[in-house]
């Protein structure tokens, strides 16, 4: 008997062994409770010999397809006087690079509406979607949600925005009763518009979040929720606009869900395993706030 018992565990010891051995090598990257992945790859070596998928797709053609809106400084947009690849730039388009670079890949950057930035991931035109977006659980139930990046503390989430005329008329959401309002297609901030403002006049909605701060300031429109974050740095820039933000009128984030995303095709789990180990780096070191600051400044200069 003692034979017998001495045999079972030795079996089942060794096939326990069997199974850790299999998961280590096939390392399974699992979504969590908010629907992003966690898990990131080691990315020391480029994208690895066993890798699946997009992933391994992305290196058999030696190319990654980033779709963006590029009219979102400091993250992305165009400096006119460069040609080619070479004109996106912003930190998001930085981020691209670094992505690219430690896949060992070229880098293509597909500029498009904003509407279409996560559509073409999904239907397989681009790779990634890196476009200041944030998380919602809608996003996350299409597409694979990357750890967070561009975290901005106080400034993180959304606030109403106004003529600095009109600060004394609009002071809540509630005087935006018959008002005409614009916000970004396919941005939070249009959702949440339009879920807490149902009397409004008219509802515009434009391409750009730069039409949305025209938009107000020539009085097409009255008013507007907006990412606080880079609202302030337009409204520092273009005192001229004569725009400002509702302070008492600000949407907050759950802590979870703070920070920019990166988005891959649902089910690409592997890809935006590796993303989140060039965010990891770059958060370690603070790179990315680096890039970020460095872009404010360019933007500045473009009279963006």
């Amino acid at each position: 008997m003692r034979t017998i018992i001495s045999r079972g565990w030795v079996m089942l010891l060794t096939v326990l062994c069997l199974l850790m051995s299999v998961a280590e090598a096939e390392k399974v990257y699992i979504e969590n409770e908010w629907g992003f992945v966690e898990e990131s790859m080691d990315i020391s070596g480029g994208i690895p010999e066993k890798a699946t998928g997009r992933l391994a797709l992305i290196r058999d053609k030696g190319v990654l397809r980033v779709a963006t809106e590029p009219y979102f400084p400091p993250q992305e947009f165009i400096d006119a006087s460069r040609e080619g690849q070479d004109q996106y730039i912003g930190s998001d388009m930085e981020l691209a690079r670094r992505i690219a670079q430690k896949m060992g890949v070229r880098l293509q950057i597909l500029p498009m509406e904003f509407t279409r930035v996560l559509p073409a991931v999904a239907e397989g035109e681009a790779d990634l979607a890196i476009s200041g977006l944030c998380f919602t659980p809608g996003r996350a139930a299409t597409a694979e949600m990357s750890i967070g990046y561009n975290f901005a503390g106080e400034e993180a989430g959304s606030a109403l925005l106004i003529r600095t005329e009109d600060l004394e008329s609009i002071p809540s959401l509630e005087a935006l009763e018959g008002r005409n309002l614009v916000a970004q297609r396919g941005s939070l901030q249009e959702t949440l518009l339009a879920e807490k403002v149902t009397g409004y006049h008219q509802y515009l909605r434009v391409p750009s979040v730069m039409e949305v701060y025209e938009a107000i300031a020539d009085g097409r429109a009255d008013a507007s929720l907006v990412d606080i974050a880079s609202a302030r740095a337009y409204l520092r820039e273009h005192e001229e606009a004569r725009l400002t933000l509702v302070e008492e009128v600000v949407f907050r984030q759950e802590a979870q869900y703070e920070g920019d995303r990166v988005a891959a095709r649902k089910g690409e789990t592997q890809l935006i395993a590796f993303v989140n180990g060039v965010i990891e780096e770059l958060l370690r070191d603070g790179q990315y706030q680096k890039w970020f600051e460095e872009y404010t400044e360019v933007a500045a200069r473009l009279g963006l």
